[in-house]
């Protein structure tokens, strides 16, 4: 009797195992979908998740990290805002049913944290930082409590490290922001950054987050141009395919004068737009035309450098949609000076005259009026 007893305990310890093994798996692979931008096969994995899981609030939160990153493909639109609200509120509920019944059911403690947390991020994407704020503030004794139940689960840090890292970085840079703080415990830039970089190494779903969050930091916050890239290169290796890992690894060539390497990316972003890869969207192939222009014209390759910057300005007249931005401007000012060493004076002076009628940016009018009164001559 006692030998069937274990017997029996063995096989239903063995079943959950392998069903762990299974949803992890499943999980595992949607995620670098996901990450890799084949929306339609991530789709279809968190289908099975839910299916094959409908008790478990994975399925849910992962099919909306798929329109998260939607959404940070193509940050001019809000198409999907409303879609990511409502998939993340899918998420809450379900947490909060389990939670019901489970007060200390870590995997609804983690995800319903989690959804919250999108939920901030996407306010504070769009500027509304009282939403963010407030999301933020229900999401943070959810991590806490997540990891105090269950210490081992390493993704669970990644929440640490947004908070401490965020938490004293944001006001500096937002000091609106700053009054919204008494509210929250003080952050810790440095320990956010060393937690961050642990579930880099160790994370299970949310190690390439992880990255990403300080691929974007080093470039954004701290300027630190060689950490950047590290994690740029590495997360552009694992997934080739992914415009913005791509389009970050050119620009942080590009702010180093590495633009040999820079121009390797850029070119082939502008190859895969053509060839019509997912994400690859007008926005990210002006930034690639322009420079692409300024590598060619660099090198003295100026018929190769009119052409693109021309490309920069067709495109950033539809995606500026009336902004003038300082690639519509410096790709005029580039034309002209181009024109001007190929010795086609009106044309060059037509260009320096649009300079003229939009926005200054980082000088241009003055560039542009002296090289009016001047031709521009390369020295």
């Amino acid at each position: 009797m006692l030998k069937r007893l274990l017997l029996i305990l063995m096989l239903f310890v063995s079943s959950l195992s392998a069903q762990q093994e299974k949803l992890d798996s499943l999980i595992t692979s949607g995620i670098h979908q996901i990450y890799s931008i084949k929306f339609d096969d991530a789709e279809k994995t968190f289908v099975i998740v839910k299916k094959d899981f409908p008790e478990h609030p994975a399925g849910n939160f992962f099919s909306a990290m798929i329109v998260w990153w939607r959404i940070l493909l193509d940050l001019q639109s809000k198409i999907y805002d409303d879609i990511l609200v409502d998939k993340l509120e899918v998420v809450i509920e379900q947490c909060d049913e389990i939670l019901d019944n489970e007060p200390t059911n870590v995997d609804a403690i983690f995800f319903k944290g989690g959804a919250l947390g999108y939920r901030g991020r996407l306010s504070a994407l769009r500027g509304d930082w009282l939403d963010a704020a407030a999301d933020s503030k229900d999401a943070l004794p959810l991590v806490f409590l997540a990891y105090e139940l269950d210490s081992t689960n390493t993704d669970v840090i990644l929440g640490f490290g947004i908070y401490n890292y965020f938490a004293e970085v944001i006001p500096e840079v937002f000091p609106m922001v700053e009054p919204l703080m008494i509210f929250f415990p003080e952050g810790d830039k440095k320990k956010g950054i060393e937690q961050l970089m642990f579930v880099g190494d160790y994370g299970k779903y949310a190690k390439y987050e992880a990255l990403y969050f300080l691929m974007t930091s080093y470039y954004s916050f701290e300027k630190n141009n060689n950490r950047a890239l590290e994690y740029a290169t590495k997360l552009n290796v694992e997934f080739p395919n992914n415009p913005r890992f791509e389009s970050y690894r050119g620009r942080i060539n590009v702010r180093m004068n590495n633009y040999k390497e820079a121009f390797k990316m850029f070119s082939s972003i502008i190859n895969k737009y053509n060839l019509g890869y997912t994400g690859y969207t007008e926005m990210i192939k002006r930034e690639a035309e322009y420079y692409a222009g300024v590598y060619y014209k660099r090198n003295d390759s100026l018929t190769l450098a009119e052409t693109h910057f021309a490309n920069c300005d067709s495109l950033s007249r539809v995606v500026d949609k009336g902004l003038e931005s300082g690639f519509l401007v410096n790709s005029l000012l580039y034309l002209g000076e181009l024109n001007d060493i190929k010795g086609e004076r009106a044309k060059a002076i037509k260009y320096y005259e649009e300079v003229l009628d939009l926005k200054e940016f980082q000088q241009s009018h003055e560039k542009a009026e002296k090289h009016i009164e001047e031709p521009y001559s390369k020295k």
